[in-house]
């Protein structure tokens, strides 16, 4: 079995995971709070919109004009998704 580096890990379409290919911000943020939870998103990422009355619309909104943070979660969902195609644990 040959060694699939993170940066190599394919989605079930075989779009590479790091380049999210065909991925809304809707889509991920909604993967994470499924994968994570809300007080885990909060742990992790530190933001308001994910401790003070989480919900998708405001932190999309939220997401949509902070680059820094918008950043920050596609990060966290890219080596989520890699985990999971890769058949680890989540980070």
């Amino acid at each position: 079995m040959s060694f699939l580096r993170a940066a190599d890990a394919r989605d079930e379409s075989g779009h590479l995971i790091r380049e999210l290919h065909g991925v809304t911000l809707a889509q991920i943020l909604e993967y994470l709070v499924t994968a994570y939870g809300w007080p885990e998103l909060d742990a992790r990422l530190r933001m308001n919109c994910f401790a003070e009355n989480p919900s998708i619309k405001s932190s999309l909104s939220f997401l949509r004009r902070t680059p820094w943070a918008r950043t920050k979660v596609e990060e966290l969902y890219i080596k989520a998704r890699t985990a999971e195609v890769q058949g680890r644990p989540r980070p």
